[in-house]
């Protein structure tokens, strides 16, 4: 669908078909944290970092997704669940496919979270979104977790190539997974998944070099990219830490130059 094409090439890079994903959904998960307060100026630094899109939840769309002289492509975020919950792993939807289209969505996304006593529930819910994400031609990056009573140990190459696969085959188009570890690891979870997988941040790192590292590990085993939060929001430098990782996403730069683009400040 021509539709579809033309908003997946809001949120990619054209030529090199991979993405620089910045999600800053956290607000609805544990509130305000550091790099989520002023709004405006996140999205702006990571705009002007080059990030192909951002990643927010309906309610902020109006305060200032946009930056001027810059744009950035939008994704809705339609599930929920708050660490205050006694079950965070149960993600329940809060926004419509057609509501993310009246704000002006590149594309959506839902979080589902497998291996939990909710997860038919989590399933239900994604096959409803992409069955009506196809009708409007709208993208879909399906966030896929192995998370719950069942799981145990959630970064195990076997549970994310599944889950990935899962997601794929219940109408994603673009695959959101945690990475594995190596590229021979991640290689598989990307061989097993037939639409692109971008990997998450993960928890804050504390090391530069490990961020790069792992975005480089991602693209050498033939991920699509990122979709990573907390790793450039809280950095002393968002906008430079985006470029750092667009160098290596876009143009397969190393770690060292990236590292060196970085620093350079």
């Amino acid at each position: 669908m021509v539709g579809k094409l033309i908003r997946m090439e809001r949120i990619m890079n054209r030529e090199t078909g991979r993405m620089v994903i910045v999600p800053m959904d956290h607000g609805v998960t544990v509130g305000p944290i550091e790099g989520l307060i002023d709004m405006k100026n996140t999205v702006n630094q990571v705009a002007s970092g080059g990030a192909n899109a951002i990643l927010i939840h309906k309610g902020l769309v109006e305060g200032g997704h946009r930056r001027r002289g810059k744009d950035v492509g939008l994704i809705i975020h339609l599930s929920a669940s708050t660490a205050l919950s006694p079950f965070p792993n149960a993600k329940t939807l809060v926004c419509t496919v057609e509501e993310a289209i009246k704000l002006g969505a590149d594309a959506v996304s839902v979080h589902i979270n497998i291996g939990n006593g909710s997860e038919g529930e989590m399933l239900s819910d994604l096959g409803q979104v992409a069955r009506t994400a196809s009708e409007w031609g709208m993208p879909l990056l399906a966030m896929m977790y192995p998370r719950g009573e069942k799981i145990k140990d959630e970064y195990d190459v076997n549970v994310i190539k599944h889950v990935a696969r899962l997601g794929a085959e219940l109408g994603a188009d673009i695959i959101k997974c945690s990475y594995t570890g190596s590229v021979e690891s991640f290689r598989q979870v990307v061989l097993g998944c037939p639409v692109p997988v971008v990997i998450a941040g993960g928890p804050k790192m504390s090391s530069d070099r490990d961020i790069l590292e792992m975005v480089k590990g991602a693209v050498e085993a033939g991920g699509a990219g990122v979709s990573m939060g907390r790793n450039i929001f809280q950095h002393r430098n968002p906008s430079r830490m985006v470029g750092a990782i667009s160098l290596i996403v876009h143009e397969n730069a190393g770690v060292d130059e990236a590292l060196s683009f970085l620093q350079a400040v």
